[in-house]
């Protein structure tokens, strides 16, 4: 379980890839990926690795949300696995994010 985060867009979105379970476990990563990220317009959460999510890591895309409106940005949920998706609709979270597949 692990954080990765790269750039796209000449450093205006960053790009933060989640293996394994995203949980509690994960809050300080998570938060320190963003944290400090000035100049960063579009937030992409690549779940392609992740295995499974649980409440805590929707309570953290939604601090993510939160960190990217004030910066006048976005977030984007991209590559979710079945069981995620899952997870995330029944959040309803397609009303808050853009997922792309």
């Amino acid at each position: 379980m692990a954080i990765h985060t790269s750039t796209e867009d000449g450093g205006k979105t960053l790009v933060l890839n989640v293996s394994g379970y995203f949980d509690f476990s994960l809050h300080k990563d998570f938060r320190q990926a963003y944290k400090g990220s000035e100049g960063v317009r579009r937030f992409v959460v690549d779940l392609r690795e992740t295995e499974y999510m649980d409440s805590s890591a929707l309570g953290m895309l939604l601090l993510l949300r939160e960190f990217a409106t004030d910066q006048g940005g976005e977030v984007v949920l991209r590559n979710c696995t079945r069981e995620v998706r899952k997870i995330l609709e029944i959040a309803n979270f397609q009303r808050l994010f853009q997922i792309e597949e």
